[in-house]
């Protein structure tokens, strides 16, 4: 059977025909949708986790279990998830166990461009590298295997391109793989030092074992073309190199990439006048073969930084610039990201972007959009949770130097509160900060394409699960001043950020309101009975054309030059009011839909 498939299907596919039982992961493009599908096999057990440290964690325990299982997550997930995964790969495996990685090249949703094939060394655990679906797709079945032989975890690392492209791929039939048996074995499983000295001998040899099947397996294969001119090529580079170059030079494709395979690396290299190194970001094959006295070209010529796309390879090598049709400036308006209409992030914002008085400490998700025109209230992001704990050490700065006309508040959504910012509560509690924090609950995991987290009372299968309670868990850490709010009263939003920094101590203020794309379930529908049933217009007669309502930054909002006056786009608008309150002449007017 063959199906039209992106990287990450196929990787689920993948995964599902191995024998797969267990899997689990925390959003984040583009590796989300690998979850998402594996979800949708019956055999197999998928769970969204708090965070990736969480998911790794589950996964290993799962391998000792005795079931294949599968952990997925986007590139600085693995940050996250680096102290379980260093040990894990001590301990070894029971069950095979695969970690994949979704880098991204070019930064299009990510704060940062880590090349996670450094973690492969680092951790010393192999690592995969496909370049298609099909690849996908059949390498993720060949790791498992590797996983168990070798008895290691593995790296499996995919690229936005990768992930999210598709081509056809031939199925197969799921393998019933027998379950391992669990025993005890605290010398395997129990990295006490003097256990975890034996652990690394045997990591060490299963490297080397793992040197031999990187030179003869089929993963790593020759492309022949009777040229002196050599490609050495991994992931989807080497789908752009042979874009450019065709059969005009001779292809060393890389699919299984740590530990390399120089043996035969150095046998493709003999005779090759020159030879490039195709791989996306960090020059890691490069600097290994020059290493071992093999001359070639990698980033002194080629980009270090974002996608390896064929118009790049062009033209750092041959000189070619893409031919583009180059946009009218002035038919082409700038369209910077927004909010979406009757975002209920929008009032907190609108709200903070007026003060001047603070230093705001934003996390990783739709508000970051926080810090744009017209609200330009944010003013530092780090990563996920470092919000509370981040924003914390501002105002420790700002009290060891006596300076007072600033005060910090930390803003972040509920699957963030969720993922890392409840240790980062607690710091800020128990070394007894005096900052504000803002939880904004839009009642799902909004930025990755609305998933379930534990506080939707869903699981990733859909089935009911146990709410956790936002403003209980905050108590929890020891946080008094405490209230909850609908984010989109102004007057009320103002008045609790007044309250937040007036108080002495840490304050919380969470915002209570669904996101505006989300399925309500059976709970928001109690809960928010009117939400979305309005609709807004303008009254032409009142409006004086002063554009205050535009300072909402709602895309509803539109502004006729010509007659100098407002309109609202009724099948944008979701009657959220943010706009009627700005409004000082009551131009502005709530129609039931």
């Amino acid at each position: 059977m063959k199906l039209l498939l992106t990287g990450n299907e196929a990787i689920a596919r993948g995964a599902w025909e191995a024998g797969v039982k267990f899997a689990t992961a925390y959003p984040g493009t583009p590796s989300t949708e690998i979850l998402e599908n594996v979800a949708k096999y019956k055999e197999i057990v998928a769970e969204w986790a708090p965070n990736e440290k969480v998911a790794l964690e589950a996964a290993a325990g799962a391998s000792i279990g005795g079931v294949r299982s599968l952990c997925a997550m986007k590139h600085v997930g693995v940050n996250v998830a680096t102290d379980p995964l260093f040990t894990f790969a001590y301990l070894g495996v029971n069950a095979g166990a695969v970690l994949v990685t979704a880098d991204e090249p070019g930064m299009h949703s990510s704060q940062n461009e880590q090349d996670n094939r450094n973690y492969a060394r680092h951790a010393k655990v192999c690592l995969f590298e496909p370049s298609d679906s099909q690849e996908a797709k059949d390498m993720i079945k060949e790791a498992y295997r590797v996983s168990e032989e070798y008895d290691l975890p593995v790296l499996f690392r995919m690229t936005t391109r990768v992930c999210h492209s598709k081509s056809i791929v031939e199925c197969e039939d799921r393998q019933e793989i027998p379950d391992k048996p669990y025993e005890k074995n605290i010398q395997k499983y129990c990295p006490l030092p003097a256990f975890a000295k034996g652990m690394q001998v045997k990591l060490t040899d299963n490297l080397k074992r793992l040197e031999v099947y990187s030179n003869h397996t089929p993963l790593n294969y020759i492309e022949d073309n009777n040229s002196d001119i050599g490609i050495i090529g991994s992931g989807v580079a080497f789908r752009y190199a042979k874009e450019v170059f065709g059969n005009k030079v001779s292809y060393l494709k890389i699919g299984f990439s740590y530990p390399l395979p120089m043996e035969k690396i150095a046998d493709f290299a003999k005779g090759k006048k020159t030879l490039y190194i195709f791989e996306e970001n960090d020059p890691i094959m490069e600097k290994e073969i020059k290493a071992a006295g093999i001359n070639c070209i990698g980033k002194d010529k080629l980009p270090t930084m974002g996608e390896l796309t064929p118009d790049r390879i062009r033209n750092a090598l041959l000189d070619e610039v893409a031919t583009v049709i180059k946009p009218n400036p002035e038919m082409v308006l700038p369209r910077p990201p927004a909010f979406c209409a009757g975002c209920p992030h929008r009032g907190v914002f609108y709200e903070l972007g007026r003060r001047k008085d603070l230093m705001i400490f934003s996390d990783i998700g739709c508000y970051s959009l926080g810090l744009m025109p017209p609200y330009n209230a944010t003013d530092a992001m780090l990563c996920m949770g470092a919000s509370i704990s981040a924003g914390h050490g501002v105002q420790k700065a700002f009290d060891i130097k006596g300076d007072h006309s600033k005060k910090v508040v930390s803003i972040l959504g509920d699957s963030t509160f969720f993922h890392s910012g409840i240790t980062s509560l607690m710091d800020v509690t128990y070394n007894k900060s005096n900052t504000l924090t803002i939880i904004l609950d839009n009642r799902i995991t909004g930025m990755t394409g609305h998933q379930q987290n534990p506080g939707t009372g869903y699981d990733l299968k859909g089935t009911a699960s146990p709410i956790i309670d936002i403003e209980a868990m905050v108590k929890a850490c020891g946080v008094k001043n405490l209230i909850s709010i609908d984010p989109n009263n102004l007057k009320i939003v103002k008045d609790a950020i007044e309250w937040g920094l007036e108080v002495d101590g840490p304050a919380v203020i969470i915002t209570r309101w669904p996101c505006a794309l989300k399925k309500f379930s059976s709970q928001d529908v109690n809960e928010f009975p009117t939400a979305f049933k309005n609709v807004c217009s303008v009254n032409i007669e009142k409006c004086i054309g002063c554009k205050k309502c535009l300072k909402s930054g709602c895309p509803a909002l539109a502004f006729d030059i010509p007659n100098k006056k407002s309109g609202i786009l009724k099948d944008s608008c979701v009657g959220c009011g943010v706009c009627l309150q700005i409004c000082p002449k009551q131009a502005i007017e709530v129609e039931v839909r």
